[in-house]
């Protein structure tokens, strides 16, 4: 059931499918559609007009649904209500016209109509999203102009789409500004500024955010720690690799000392930061600390560690790390080993993403026809065309379309590459060596210079006694 169908009495089904068809039809422009809409013959009603919009929101091109609604607006005039306006303006704002929610923002001042809370909170967030921050703001500090309090829904809504862009200076510009309005959302408010400052990869302000919270009374949860420690993770992933580990741990340790107990989420994101820097001992180690300190590792956990072991090389350890948590009874979906097969493939290793598909078709995740589209086509360029023809009557006998071409099975359209090992480098051509023997020539030649410059000064000698 649709939003006004509980707002408004059902229209008679036909002036409403009359109005839907003239809308979404695609011949002729806007002119055109607006001399269809003269021609409509039916009762023009308010609910009739908020039941289209609803009806075609998804289907009309934006234009389109603009032209109706300020054509119903001219034939209804004020008998439009507030409701219908607003619900019109939250529809553009999630389409992201940003022409189209500034007629109505307009009429909304000249007809005098009152604005919902939630209708600001949508447009703050569009125009956020935008990168329109500054008219996000000039609504909200002239919310009076369109009858809309500034109470703790609206301040938190601007707060919120603010942050959402890592706008939390100017956020917390807004708090400053209205303190008296937010104390039963301080909660709420903290995390979104929180939130911001982690954005722009803040630490230090985004400590501070922690330390005010305690301040004042509210304890950080496991959202507030877990976006600090993302925070802080991408940051020392950037300027500092080597403090990933240590620098992650105590933050732990401090969520521990508030009775706030990292979950898999927790070293899930240090485990992400870790293997974007190849950091392979690492992440075992944390993979192995997690399981000690009693915190469960979920398949997200192991794919980290498995990736970046394949990606380093490791693919004994990598499959040990697979097979450990298939043993865990631990059933990840289809994009572990979709995401896994495609690495393996990619750096020249197809047995070992051939038994990683076994393992899949084995826990029986589904989701095959992907990884039958990486491998069948890599094992036909590989030379292996049986092994590829093998792998497309398989998935043929399971139902599974292929998305890849069946010429790929023909040796004579496919061209055959069989990746060559990089070829030793002659240690006498090698750069260390050119470099080491350029060094020796130079020594020999101010050696020589000197005994020159020597025999030079002993033979003025001589013929001055």
């Amino acid at each position: 059931m649709s939003l006004f169908s509980t707002l408004h009495p059902i229209s008679t089904p036909p002036l409403l499918q009359d109005l839907c068809h003239i809308v979404t039809s695609t011949v002729g422009g806007l002119d055109d559609l607006e001399s269809s809409l003269n021609k409509f013959k039916g009762s023009l009603t308010s609910p009739l007009v908020a039941q289209v919009i609803d009806s075609v929101k998804h289907e009309a091109p934006t234009r389109r649904l603009l032209r109706f609604f300020l054509w119903s607006n001219k034939n209804l005039s004020y008998d439009l209500e507030d409701k219908d306006y607003n619900y019109a303006l939250r529809v553009f704002a999630e389409k992201k016209d940003y022409t189209a929610m500034g007629i109505l923002l307009g009429d909304f001042k000249k007809e005098g109509r009152v604005m919902e809370a939630q209708t600001f909170g949508v447009v703050a967030e569009t125009y956020v999203k935008l990168g329109k921050e500054d008219e996000a703001l000039g609504i909200f500090k002239n919310l009076d102009k369109y009858k809309c309090l500034i109470d703790e829904f609206t301040v938190t809504a601007i707060i919120n789409a603010l942050c959402t862009k890592g706008h939390a200076k100017r956020a917390e510009g807004v708090v400053w500004h209205h303190k008296d309005k937010i104390k039963g959302a301080l909660p709420c408010i903290y995390r979104s500024l929180l939130y911001g400052w982690s954005v722009e990869r803040n630490v230090k302000e985004s400590r501070r955010i922690i330390q005010e919270m305690k301040t004042n009374g509210v304890t950080p949860d496991l959202v507030c720690y877990n976006t600090f420690l993302r925070c802080l993770c991408e940051r020392n992933l950037r300027h500092n690799p080597s403090g990933l580990v240590p620098e992650a741990l105590n933050v732990m340790m401090e969520m521990r000392s508030y009775k706030v107990f990292p979950t898999s989420i927790s070293y899930n994101i240090l485990l992400s930061c870790l293997g974007k820097t190849r950091r392979v001992k690492e992440s075992c180690q944390i993979l192995e600390a997690m399981i000690k300190s009693g915190v469960a590792p979920d398949w997200v956990s192991y794919y980290l560690v498995a990736r970046v072991l394949f990606l380093s090389g490791r693919f004994g350890k990598g499959k040990e790390i697979v097979d450990q948590m298939i043993e865990k009874g631990l059933v990840p979906n289809h994009k572990f080993y979709y995401s896994l097969i495609g690495i393996l493939c990619g750096v020249e290793r197809v047995n070992h993403a051939l038994d990683l598909f076994e393992k899949m078709k084995g826990s029986s995740v589904g989701g095959y026809g992907p990884v039958y589209d990486v491998l069948i086509p890599k094992l036909c360029r590989g030379g292996d065309f049986e092994k590829g023809r093998e792998l497309w009557d398989e998935a043929t006998c399971m139902g599974i379309t292929l998305q890849c071409s069946k010429d790929v099975l023909d040796p004579s359209i496919t061209e055959v590459y069989i990746p060559k090992r990089p070829e030793k480098i002659n240690v006498v051509d090698s750069p260390k060596a050119k470099s080491q023997q350029k060094l020796s020539n130079y020594f020999e030649r101010m050696k020589m210079r000197k005994a020159a410059a020597w025999r030079k000064k002993m033979k003025k000698k001589s013929e001055a006694s």
